[in-house]
């Protein structure tokens, strides 16, 4: 009899990086119409709905990675730890940017926790390569997504340091 079925661990995996998103988008909804659209952004700045389906499709793209792992090297182990343990502090530093940047209105800080992202995010991606290639290029997008993201973090931060 099994207890968990089959297709359990692949949905929790590929849900996961969802949480995070949800809780954050609560704090971005707020914080548009009162304080974003107040800031002076740069002309390749992407519309406001762009944003949703975006991160909807990478947190999925990167949960599904996860999975591709965490299966491949037989659930939770000794050799699990460095690359679920890296994509895991990803996730919470990804999780953290939407309060740091919309909640307390820290763009400066918004950018370090990007950047600290960035990196953990290309780690993660390394050391999923050698494990499954197919999880790896999960990443990429993402990868992508982060540079702009950051690119854009600095610019914001750059244009309106005086602003309140």
């Amino acid at each position: 009899m099994e207890v968990v079925p089959a297709w359990a661990p692949a949905v929790g995996f590929t849900l996961l990086p969802h949480a995070g998103g949800l809780l954050g988008s609560n704090i971005t909804r707020r914080e548009i119409p009162t304080w974003y659209e107040t800031l002076q952004k740069p002309s390749w700045c992407p519309p406001n709905w762009v944003f949703a389906p975006v991160w909807g499709t990478l947190y999925t793209s990167m949960g599904y990675g996860s999975y591709l792992v965490w299966k491949e090297l037989g659930g939770f182990s000794e050799k699990s730890v460095v690359p679920l343990g890296l994509y895991a502090g990803n996730l919470a530093l990804n999780w953290a940017w939407t309060p740091i940047f919309f909640g307390a209105h820290k763009m400066g800080w918004g950018l370090v926790t990007l950047l600290l992202t960035t990196g953990t995010a290309t780690a993660t991606t390394a050391s999923w390569y050698n494990i499954n290639k197919t999880a790896a290029y999960l990443m990429v997008p993402y990868l992508a997504w982060l540079s702009l993201a950051s690119a854009l973090n600095y610019r914001i931060w750059k244009d309106n340091r005086n602003k309140k």
